[in-house]
């Protein structure tokens, strides 16, 4: 079947910016205002849009699983196997036993930098909420025994899980705006990590000594020791949990390495050898490769049952699939805008006004999540928007990641009430209303606007 040219617009660009601005704010009331889930209001509110922006009808439902489909492709697998990795270095105890030696390593005077790696390290594969509530024992813990206020030692952590969770692959909001951009995704975890590494030091590490001496939370009293009934048995080397988390990380850098030789003409593409090599070197298959070396290093060499094992993998895929799931349906209104000419117009009002597409792009994310709260729907719907431009000026390799680090970037700043990480972090840590705009808004504005800078040093000079 011969491929279809590109649509052309119904409707001329006024019309079509008044129908993405209206459907912008539909999202956002049915989600915010009406509660409605946002997988929900996503595949609607694309629905509605597809008729109004004059899709032919015949084609809105192809449009839709078109969108989806593409997105959730790829983000599917990196989410489900990074979400598995996490769940059985929690579980083996590996987390406790890497965040002990870190202090040991450290000293006590530098506990909060030792938290602070550990979060890190751990929030490669593990989401944000899940890392925080996994080191939530350890935290509190060490702050009793230490002393210094909760702060000293919680935003250190809290922040290391953000920046990775926004800025670093196999996390469902930089996997798909990378998708969406059509951008190299080991490139991107490069990057995101020379980004969000000197972003963390910055605006979590030092601002939370900094913070922490200015305003005193106490240690709450809501976990003893976390959800587990006592230590575990046997726990892994935090050797073997470094080296465990860093596998995935070291074949992607190897295959990225294969593409720029070969983008240099060192390699030759075409091999066998070459595309067999880059195909095993891939994200998912990396991530799959961690997953079962950690399933035999932490579970079976440690006495765990086959059925026990399978049982516990198992539950590591519930909690994600909501946030899939919108991650999908989230393409999937990108995907609208874009078949529509949406996105085509917007790029085209920008550069009419005179934004770069890489400052509009920052723009667009920041005002859709200070709007709607979710870094994700916000990361993904702005990376739908500046797509064409994108292409039009035909950015390629180090150009296209730097602008899927700056739409991330914009989609973390000023969480606030409409943000679940914003209860999550005000709750866990016993925090009023207003304490934790002082602290954790203003640490997630803080990395927003770092990350930008870092994001916009690499497109300028690289």
């Amino acid at each position: 079947m011969p491929p279809q040219a590109a649509a052309v617009p119904a409707l001329s660009a006024g019309p079509l910016l008044l129908i993405a601005a209206a459907a912008i704010v539909a999202l956002l009331v049915l989600i915010m205002r009406f509660r409605m889930h946002a997988f929900l209001a996503l595949i609607l509110v694309s629905l509605i849009t597809a008729f109004a922006a004059g899709i032919a009808p015949e084609n809105v439902v192809k449009v839709l699983i078109k969108g989806f489909g593409e997105t959730l492709g790829t983000v599917a697998l990196l989410v489900g196997l990074g979400a598995m990795l996490g769940r059985l270095v929690e579980v083996s105890g590996g987390a406790q036993s890497l965040a002990d030696d870190l202090i040991k390593l450290f000293g006590e005077k530098r506990a909060p930098l030792a938290l602070g790696i550990a979060s890190l390290i751990f929030g490669f594969p593990i989401f944000f909420d899940a890392g925080l509530v996994v080191m939530l024992p350890i935290i509190f813990s060490v702050a009793k025994r230490l002393g210094g206020g909760l702060l000293r030692y919680g935003i250190p952590a809290a922040g290391a899980f953000s920046v990775m969770h926004v800025f670093v692959p196999p996390h469902p909001g930089p996997v798909a705006a990378t998708e969406l951009l059509k951008s190299d995704i080991g490139l991107v975890t490069i990057l995101g990590l020379l980004i969000a590494i000197p972003t963390w030091y910055v605006t979590s590490y030092l601002f939370g000594l900094w913070i922490g001496k200015r305003i005193d939370v106490k240690v709450p009293d809501i976990l003893s020791g976390g959800p587990q009934a006592g230590p575990v048995e046997n726990p892994p080397k935090s050797s073997t949990v470094i080296l465990l988390l860093l596998l995935p990380l070291v074949i992607i850098f190897v295959n990225t390495g294969l593409d720029f030789l070969a983008a240099a003409g060192t390699l030759d593409r075409k091999a066998h050898w070459f595309q067999i090599a880059r195909g095993l070197g891939s994200t998912p298959i990396a991530l799959l490769v961690a997953v079962l070396v950690g399933t035999y290093v932490l579970g079976v060499r440690r006495g765990k049952g086959l059925a026990e094992l399978e049982k516990l993998v198992d539950g590591a895929l519930g909690p994600i699939c909501a946030i899939t799931l919108i991650t999908g349906a989230g393409g999937m209104f990108g995907g609208v805008l874009r078949e529509s000419g949406i996105g085509a117009a917007l790029s085209q009002t920008l550069n009419d006004l005179g934004m770069h597409v890489f400052v509009a792009g920052f723009v667009i994310a920041a005002a859709l999540r200070i709007a709607q709260g979710s870094a994700t729907v916000a990361l993904i719907t702005a990376a739908g928007l500046v797509q064409p431009a994108v292409a039009a000026a035909g950015y390629e390799g180090t150009d296209r990641a730097a602008i899927v680090l700056a739409l991330a970037a914009g989609s973390v700043i000023a969480s606030h009430v409409n943000d679940s990480g914003f209860w999550l972090v005000g709750r866990f840590y016993e925090m009023d209303l207003k304490t934790t705009l002082k602290t954790w808004t203003v640490l997630e504005t803080l990395i927003s606007l770092m990350g930008f800078a870092m994001a916009a040093l690499i497109f300028v000079v690289f």
